[in-house]
């Protein structure tokens, strides 16, 4: 039997699920919104606990997914193969109610800018003028004419008709040379979104931790902006790293922003240059000099895998609950043939 039936209890409905296929690929296909972040078993959104049946669990992260939570009967959707029929409920309430159904959408890009020497502001109202819906810390699966369709973190805060995405441009990458060499204002767009499950949970009243690295910077702006416009009091931290000066971006802005409010505390960090202003070494280095004591804290990661991976490390050893960890991990592409 190469099909098997998956009762999704949460979302109170049954999905087949085909061979190698996860649940969360399937639960995704079936626009369920399943709540996710780096399908990878690295961020530890998409945990859920499996109620009947067996699944093969695919390689994942230990800070995803503990062997104590395993055999507590807790698995990863994105890395869960069913071996026979199931049942399975993702995590969590309140909040993560806020997931939505990810809807498709016509867009037209209105503004192109370069942030840095290799990442690219790209800003798309929506064709019919509505408003945009999402959470920040969200993403979307964008698809520009005649390249594969990207998932891309909303670097803005919701509600205004638009979304701006920061696309890095990658060697070799079909979608991302085609976005800085012949994407123009003006050009259509289809979204689907909102995507991910690593968005701000404002009911969170203690401190907030954000480290961002590159253009993993998108989702951590549109988190820290949204807590901010919102009125949250709490003490909102934000690391960024990057290799050289010239990675980063949004330095003025991010200055005037901790001027502005008092509970804000911004830290650029650059692992490969020395530059006056700047602290030297890895961002997560800087974290862990800074903070001793996590516990009671959120935290919002978005970059590369390995510094997503040294987040976690850092912040569990400092005392982060699990559940008090969202991580989006930026994955490279495979090159362009």
């Amino acid at each position: 039997m190469t099909v098997k039936r998956i009762d999704i209890r949460s979302a109170r409905t049954n999905l087949e699920v085909h061979a190698d296929q996860t649940i969360l690929d399937a639960a995704l296909a079936a626009k369920l919104p399943y709540p996710h972040g780096c399908r990878s078993g690295r961020c530890g959104a998409c945990k859920s606990r499996l109620i009947e049946g067996e699944v093969e669990l695919l390689q994942h992260s230990p800070f995803a997914l503990t062997d104590e939570e395993k055999a507590g009967g807790l698995i990863l959707a994105c890395r869960a193969l069913p071996v026979t029929n199931s049942a399975v409920a993702w995590l969590g309430g309140g909040e993560e109610d806020a997931v939505q159904t990810p809807q498709r959408l016509s867009g037209i890009v209105t503004h192109l800018e370069d942030l840095t020497h290799d990442i690219k502001l790209v800003r798309i109202d929506a064709e019919d003028g509505g408003s945009s819906r999402f959470v920040a810390g969200q993403y979307a699966q964008v698809s520009f004419d005649g390249v594969p369709a990207r998932s891309y973190s909303m670097a803005n805060r919701h509600g205004d008709g638009r979304v701006e995405f920061h696309i890095r441009h990658v060697v070799g990458g079909a979608t991302s040379q085609y976005v800085h060499g012949a994407l123009k204002a003006g050009d259509k767009v289809t979204l689907e979104y909102p995507m991910g499950s690593s968005y701000l949970r404002e009911n969170h009243s203690g401190p907030i931790l954000c480290i961002a690295g590159g253009s993993g910077l998108a989702p951590i702006k549109s988190i820290v902006e949204t807590a901010l416009a919102h009125g949250l009091k709490q003490p909102i931290h934000l690391y960024f790293g990057a290799r050289s000066e010239r990675d980063l971006y949004l330095v003025d802005h991010f200055r005037a922003l901790a001027e502005w409010h008092a509970n804000f505390v911004f830290r650029p960090v650059l692992s490969e240059a020395d530059s006056a202003g700047y602290r030297r070494g890895f961002v997560t280095e800087a974290v862990a000099e800074d903070l001793s004591d996590l516990d009671g804290w959120k935290a919002y990661v978005a970059g590369p895998p390995p510094m997503v991976d040294a987040a976690m490390e850092v912040a569990f050893a400092r005392g982060l609950n699990r559940s008090d960890m969202h991580a989006d991990v930026f994955f490279t592409p495979e090159p362009a043939e």
